[in-house]
């Protein structure tokens, strides 16, 4: 079911169908509430995870009680597949994934992706932000999966174990593990590095092991995940900037009243300002960390990298939509 409307874990659906409460009311003090189950993958003191905990506070104040988000951090009710899956079913009510994950389900979401198409963190979340944003976040509906927000996930960058990238010829023979994402594929590709698609949870034995040369994240998750402990390289090329979708299966969504839908896009749109200012936050943090453990960070210029992706947009004017989308989100510059 995570790539199409078919569950590929038959068995496991069911269990969870069972298992997991489909949603909805629980009484409290004699009133019925609405109680949503929102699960991710990530630690609780990430930025992003404190934007949804703030987003619950908001649906719960906005209804006066009326509505509630219990948040699950740290993968307690699955990996980020299953709970995909869950929300396809019915059986989970949010999570909260990499854009670069939807690609998947939705051709648009792969625009986000393209190399250094936004010029500037202002640049991305006007896109973000905007009618082109919206778009974008309604087009996993079919699938089941509807766009609440984007969070903030900063800029992309390479690091490495053995040497620095200042330059694109520098990731030529490094396998340099990537998202399960065609965007990414084919940058590193352009790039001359073997792309290999790692599990994130797999990513640090991989590297240790030798399995991949290096990856490209931000700080956060660089620093968070400890990968800084194996690659001694960070090298701030930022040549993506993808966001953080929050999703809600349009299942639950169909069952909320207008009113909780209206309550719930409302705190969700108020989270992702409020967690814009924690990333940042949190970014120079990780930054400032990985530099006292040892790691070289360095800024190489960016227009070699720049140059070399260039090819990479030609290739989509064959798709009227998504060139008519780059097109827009370069307008916006």
């Amino acid at each position: 079911m995570y790539k199409n409307a078919n569950c590929r874990t038959g068995f496991l659906c069911v269990i969870l169908v069972i298992v997991l409460p489909l949603l909805f009311t629980s009484c409290m003090e004699g009133e019925q509430t609405t109680v949503l189950k929102l699960a991710h993958g990530l630690d609780p003191s990430h930025s992003v995870h404190k934007g949804m905990v703030y987003m619950a506070q908001r649906v719960y104040e906005k209804s006066e009680g009326q509505m509630r988000i219990d948040v699950y951090p740290s993968g307690q009710l699955g990996s980020e597949r299953e709970n995909l899956e869950m929300l396809q079913i019915g059986s989970l009510g949010i999570t909260k994934v990499s854009a670069a994950v939807m690609e998947g389900f939705a051709p648009s979401y792969r625009v986000l992706g393209l190399p250094y198409i936004f010029v500037s963190r202002e640049h991305s979340q006007r896109v973000f932000d905007g009618p082109i944003g919206r778009e974008i976040l309604q087009d996993g509906e079919q699938f089941w999966l509807r766009g609440l927000t984007f969070y903030d996930a900063g800029s992309r960058s390479f690091y490495t174990k053995d040497r620095p990238i200042n330059h694109p010829d520098d990731l030529r023979g490094l396998k340099i593990r990537v998202m399960p994402s065609i965007s990414a594929v084919n940058m590193v590709r352009a790039f001359g590095g073997s792309p290999t698609p790692i599990s994130w949870g797999e990513l640090y034995t991989a590297l240790q092991g030798g399995v991949v040369d290096g990856a490209e994240n931000n700080p956060p998750s660089f620093f968070l995940s400890y990968h800084y402990e194996v690659c001694r390289y960070y090298s701030i090329n930022e040549h993506t900037t993808i966001p953080d979708v929050l999703l809600i299966s349009t299942k639950i969504w169909d069952r909320l009243t207008p009113q909780e839908q209206q309550w719930l896009q409302e705190a969700a749109d108020e989270s992702a300002v409020v967690q814009r200012d924690l990333w940042l936050e949190s970014e120079l943090h990780s930054l400032q960390m990985v530099k006292e453990a040892g790691v070289q960070v360095s800024y190489p210029d960016k227009q070699p990298f720049i140059d070399m992706v260039a090819p990479l947009f030609e290739a989509y004017k064959q798709d009227e939509r998504l060139y008519d989308l780059i097109k827009r989100i370069q307008e916006l510059q």
